[in-house]
């Protein structure tokens, strides 16, 4: 398991803080039949036809996480969690994009729990993992999105920079279809009970529909 250090300045802003981690060896395959027909299909359906965009920020995980990123001094609304984007699209009947089966597996669990969850190939990451702050002109290209400005997010980095963040993960060290292993890191950041539920759905997934050997999960806490 690759070892994650949180930075003195992220605990003292969110001492309860709590990272999911879980590593496998996994088999990609650009479209999985099963994975959407026997699980986000039925609950995408279920999502958009019981949620309202409103009662989003007032899931536990999202809420606990928009709280943090106001004390970071980051507005929410503006760059958004990845796992409230992915629900708003899905109760606005947008649905969401179908990228490859790990990816696929990252976007169910990350709607399923409220969790925003990074999705990494550790072969591309260099080094040490440190979880910090980002810094006011960190450079960071995000998936979709282009340039980023990190500032004040709560940033992954490795020895070559950031790769990571809540709101959106970066072209560096994304996924794709020859990667193999694999690092899915959930972000509670409040010391939530339903985090170790949600990483149990997320390895079952894995096993499943991904053929994951391997795996390797550890929960590191800001303390």
């Amino acid at each position: 398991m690759r070892s994650i250090n949180i930075e003195p300045s992220l605990k003292e802003i969110c001492p309860r803080l709590r990272l999911g981690c879980v590593q496998a060896e996994v088999v990609s395959e650009q479209y999985s039949e099963g994975l959407w027909e026997e699980v986000i299909n039925p609950y995408l359906q279920a999502q958009e036809s019981e949620l309202e965009t409103n009662q989003i920020s007032q899931i536990m995980a999202i809420a606990e996480a928009r709280a943090a990123y106001k004390a970071l001094g980051k507005d929410p609304s503006r760059y958004r969690l990845s796992a409230e984007a992915l629900l708003r699209r899905v109760v606005k009947g947008k649905g969401i994009y179908q990228i490859n089966n790990i990816v696929d597996i990252i976007n169910i669990s990350s709607i399923k729990s409220g969790f925003s969850i990074g999705g990494y190939d550790t072969k591309k990451i260099e080094g040490d993992i440190c979880l910090g702050v980002g810094k006011e002109g960190e450079p960071y290209e995000a998936i979709g999105r282009g340039t980023l400005n990190i500032h004040l997010l709560p940033t992954f980095r490795d020895a070559s920079g950031a790769f990571g963040t809540p709101t959106s993960d970066s072209i560096r060290t994304m996924w794709t279809m020859e990667s193999h292993s694999f690092m899915m890191v959930y972000v509670d950041f409040a010391g939530n009970e339903a985090l170790s539920e949600a990483m149990a759905f997320s390895v079952a997934l894995l096993e499943k529909y991904a053929r994951a050997t391997h795996v390797v999960q550890d929960v590191i806490a800001a303390v």
